[in-house]
């Protein structure tokens, strides 16, 4: 395969992730589902988006096993076909009274496990995939293949908000299920692994043990066995804590904050979104990129530092330009987060078995996935705003600042005694 096909291969990619990247939008659902017909409660609608995106690890240590045995084509198919029909059928969501909230549990089956399997079959698959093809510039693959994935709230949220408004949340899961199902599995058939022993014409290998070469290709086995695994699998888990909480409380943080009753501003919340989503997106193409010129943990310690300065003006934001300017901050970093890691499990681990061992540090997101919103719905719910799950947050981010330095700093006397 000649090798500028691979650009064309990490732009079906992008595509096949701004489908699933959809999943980002739900804080404008919540909304919707906390309101009249349906009553459900914060916490409710909270643990739908737990579902789905905390079963996109598992998903995904399941897609690097699929790929060997039915390839990377078929995996992202299945992919999309899960994550379009678990969409559509939350569609049977019953309605409910005031009295008598309606009952989750479709909505939990449906858009929280299927959507969830969904995403990590098709998100495990391209981005595992994009940073194999492009070992020259791995940083920014994973930036780009995962910038698909932020990027599905840009796109959808401001279509979502205006339709569920028009339509209602259950029709509206219906009509764009299909068409998210139907766009996944067409990107599918363009996108192919690279042969093996795949380099880039003109690029030589960094040596074995250097900032650019993994000292080995470990399995999922020996990766475990490693005390850097759980190292990174920890500052991992406390980056993705704070941006999935913020993700999915962007629209009553933003309505709270600006002292509406949350579903009352429904296209202001949607417009808070919209913002977050296009920082998420553009963090994972700049932050990518950064680290690929000044490094993977310099880069880690300013972002960890950008978000606590965001969390900060949350904090205290009673104003629609402030609010922006704290959710922009959240968000360039967690998207940049999700950028820089592929590559750093790639370098740390090697690429022969990247799909399933990025599958396995990628808990991290599962594990934040059910952490951080719970920790923002609760707290909102028992104090009526999320001033202490942002200072929560914070003491988190502070904590991983310290720990980024200390590996840092450990890694380099390890390499300077080897050389």
């Amino acid at each position: 395969m000649k090798t500028q096909n691979r650009w064309f291969i990490i732009f079906a990619s992008f595509i096949a992730n701004i489908i699933i990247g959809s999943a980002y939008a739900w804080s404008v659902f919540a909304s919707a589902l906390q309101a009249s017909p349906f009553y459900l409660t914060a916490p409710q609608t909270t643990l739908a988006f737990n579902l789905s995106l905390g079963l996109v690890p598992l998903a995904m240590i399941v897609a690097g096993k699929l790929h060997g045995k039915i390839g990377i084509k078929t995996t992202i198919l299945i992919g999309g076909l899960f994550f379009g029909a678990g969409f559509a059928l939350a569609n049977f969501m019953p309605v409910g009274t005031p009295d008598t909230p309606a009952n989750p549990l479709i909505l939990f089956l449906t858009y929280g496990a299927m959507g969830g399997i969904g995403i990590g079959l098709v998100y495990g698959s391209t981005v595992a995939n994009s940073v194999s093809w492009f070992p020259d510039r791995r940083g920014l693959a994973g930036g780009i293949a995962a910038g698909g994935f932020g990027s599905g709230a840009v796109l959808f949220a401001p279509i979502f908000g205006p339709v569920i408004d028009s339509i209602g949340p259950q029709q509206t899961f219906l009509i764009f299920g299909i068409i998210l199902g139907v766009v996944a599995v067409i990107c599918s058939f363009f996108i192919d692994r690279p042969p093996a022993g795949y380099q880039p014409e003109g690029w030589n290998p960094p040596a074995a043990g250097t900032a650019g070469g993994a000292s080995s290709d470990l399995d999922v086995i020996g990766m475990l066995k490693t005390p850097r695994f759980w190292i990174l699998w920890l500052m991992y888990t406390l980056a993705c804590i704070t941006g999935l909480m913020i993700i999915s409380q962007a629209s009553p943080i933003t309505q709270i904050a600006l002292g509406y009753d949350v579903g009352s501003a429904a296209a202001i919340g949607a417009t808070a979104v919209l913002f977050l989503g296009l920082a998420n997106t553009g963090g994972r193409f700049f932050w990518g990129a950064v680290s690929d010129k000044i490094g993977r943990y310099p880069t880690l310690i300013v972002m960890y530092a950008v978000t606590i300065g965001g969390l900060i003006v949350l904090s205290v934001a009673t104003t629609f330009p402030l609010v922006i300017l704290g959710l922009i901050a959240v968000g360039l970093c967690f998207g940049g987060f999700l950028g820089v890691y592929p590559s750093i499990c790639a370098e740390s681990f090697g690429t022969k078995n990247l799909g399933m061992n990025y599958g396995v540090l990628f808990i991290a997101f599962g594990v934040a996935a059910f952490v951080g919103p719970q920790i923002a719905a609760n707290i909102r719910v028992a104090t009526g705003v999320y001033t202490n799950a942002f200072i929560i947050t914070i003491a988190m981010s502070a904590v991983a600042i310290f720990i980024t330095i200390f590996y840092w700093i450990s890694m380099k006397k390890k390499k300077h005694i080897s050389a």
